[in-house]
């Protein structure tokens, strides 16, 4: 476990470094997966306010690595794991098995047996290496543009 990589409640100040990850998270890391339309229009926040209250009406997590914001997750009332992102400059160092392992503990806290997410392209080697399955592929209308991306699910014995 890296202990650089220190994973905190998200708060209210968080809400436009969440927005820089997401979006340059797409646009810099997904661009491998999806074509330029399909990036264009998923890599859209159109209502900021929005955005906030959804991120503080759940648990939700930002990582930071010397106190720079390198990811953020958050798990919904019904166990699905809306959102995993990692800072372009961030990949490849442990953040998102740092924020998976954060949603893992409050899971289990809330007697979860089971938690899903709806994981890109990109995401899905990641989660089934993390012992996620594929329940199945799905085309998700963005802004006129049909995304791949998979259900997956993970069960807690």
């Amino acid at each position: 476990m890296d202990e650089r990589i220190l994973i905190r409640p998200y708060a209210p100040g968080d809400v436009d470094a969440t927005i820089e990850i997401f979006l340059r998270s797409i646009r810099e890391v997904s661009s491998k997966d999806y074509s330029s339309a399909e990036i264009e229009a998923w890599a859209k926040v159109e209502d900021r306010g929005l955005w906030a209250e959804r991120r503080m009406s759940r648990p939700a997590w930002i990582a930071e690595i010397a106190g720079n914001p390198a990811g953020f997750s958050d798990l919904t009332s019904d166990g699905c794991l809306d959102m995993m992102f990692v800072h372009p400059d961030f990949q490849g160092l442990g953040v998102a098995t740092r924020l998976l392992g954060r949603v893992d503990e409050e899971a289990l806290r809330l007697g979860f047996r089971r938690i899903y997410t709806e994981a890109s392209r990109t995401a899905r080697p990641f989660f089934e290496r993390k012992g996620f399955r594929v329940v199945t592929r799905q085309i998700v209308e963005k802004r006129g543009q049909g995304l791949e991306n998979f259900l997956m699910e993970k069960f807690y014995t």
